[in-house]
């Protein structure tokens, strides 16, 4: 059928695959968490500071933060990563038949452009939003190519991704002083300053985040483009189970295996070998423990059981866009001075407290906004500005 009697369209919900919004759900969990703890109840700079200021307020604290270090941490981001990955992929293939298809891509991530902007200036600095747009630009030619480029192009990029955690690019990364002094002022005008205090606040951290998002930028590329990859090999569309859990089993067990040795200090780092061999053992081991979360999580999804356990998780992801950046809007309102002003007045336990009570009360949210409509408010706004038309948005 011709292309102008076809307009392209969204992908409608009984086209979703369950057990990928499952995992963005849980996905989104992870975030949460992870967000609450090191960026909106404290600096997230605080953490470069030698000798290090305490992060945790009691022992139950610590135990509970080293948990989310380990196997949380970055993990959850790189869950994402792949998702983003694998859903550029799928656009990409649902729109092969269309004249506008790299068109309607390019407008889809310059949409996530503009969101992520006003995101990061006047919600909240800890935007991954932008980074993915910019990322999504430099992945989508990729998709041209054939599958064994993408898996080239994935490792290529990851291996840059480890090099810089090993040999860190000289006079990237901002003195001692300028960390300290704003943490200092983070910890003032966070916590008892108005919107306008906060929002210039915001504006002038954002080259000290800029930094951090050049140590990930690679890696979030090697991930997206790892998971188009995943998508085109049929692991996500058509999953074995066998091999999903054998995969799960691999990466969970080594990933946790490196990042353990890092943090007991297993791995010798008097050395310069030993010291750059630890350097290594962390961020690979973060990506393997990702990728053997996303294989277990999907191959559980896609077993009877595993859809009644994990299934209340699926309408979350499927609106993950709404709740990222309600989430945002809700945390900010209760750890800034425009609000209730806790920022570093909680400990550890009760943050997470918070980001799970604003996390389980989107699940029903979610799931009934869904019976009544389409899509997510925010992933509707994007259909609709993508495509350039009205989407749909009432359920029939």
């Amino acid at each position: 059928m011709a292309d102008g009697a076809t307009p392209p369209r969204p992908t409608g919900p009984s086209e979703r695959i369950d057990a990928i919004d499952v995992l963005r759900g849980l996905a989104l969990l992870g975030v949460v968490a992870i967000n609450v703890v090191t960026i909106f109840r404290v600096s997230i700079f605080q953490q470069f500071l030698f000798p290090k200021p305490p992060l945790s307020f009691s022992s139950i604290d610590s135990a509970i933060e080293t948990i989310l270090t380990l196997a949380v941490e970055l993990k959850a981001l790189a869950l994402l990563s792949l998702l983003f990955g694998a859903g550029l992929a799928i656009q990409f293939e649902r729109l092969a038949k269309s004249e506008r298809r790299t068109s309607l891509l390019v407008r889809r991530l310059v949409v996530l452009l503009a969101f992520g902007l006003i995101h990061l200036c006047l919600i909240w600095n800890g935007d991954i939003l932008t980074e993915y747009a910019l990322a999504g630009f430099i992945v989508l030619p990729f998709l041209f190519g054939p599958r064994w480029l993408l898996a080239v192009a994935a490792l290529a990029s990851l291996g840059l991704y480890l090099e810089m955690q090993v040999f860190p690019p000289p006079g990237l990364w901002p003195g001692t002083a300028a960390i300290a002094q704003d943490v200092i002022d983070a910890n003032r005008i966070y916590a008892t300053g108005d919107f306008l205090d906060v929002l210039a606040f915001r504006l002038r951290e954002i080259p000290l985040f800029a930094v951090l998002h050049v140590y990930i930028f690679p890696r979030t590329i090697g991930l997206f483009l790892l998971g188009a990859f995943a998508w085109r090999t049929g692991i996500l569309r058509n999953p074995s189970r066998h091999l999903l859990f054998s995969i799960a089993a691999a990466c969970i067990g080594l990933g946790a295996a490196l990042i353990l040795c890092h943090a007991g200090g297993f791995i010798a780092g008097g050395s310069i070998a030993g010291g750059r061999i630890r350097a290594l053992a962390e961020p690979l081991g973060t990506i393997l423990l990702a990728l053997g979360y996303g294989a277990a999580i999907i191959g559980i999804a896609n077993i009877q059981s595993g859809k009644r356990l994990l299934g209340w998780a699926a309408p979350l992801g499927r609106m993950a866009f709404t709740n990222y950046l309600a989430q945002s809007v809700i945390l900010g309102w209760i750890f800034y001075g425009y609000g209730l002003g806790l920022f570093g007045r909680l400990g550890v336990t009760s943050a997470l407290a918070i980001a799970l009570a604003v996390y389980f009360v989107q699940v029903p949210f979610s799931a009934w906004w869904l019976s009544r409509y389409r899509y997510g408010p925010v992933e509707w706004l994007w259909r609709t500005l993508m495509y350039g038309a009205a989407q749909p948005m009432r359920q029939m």
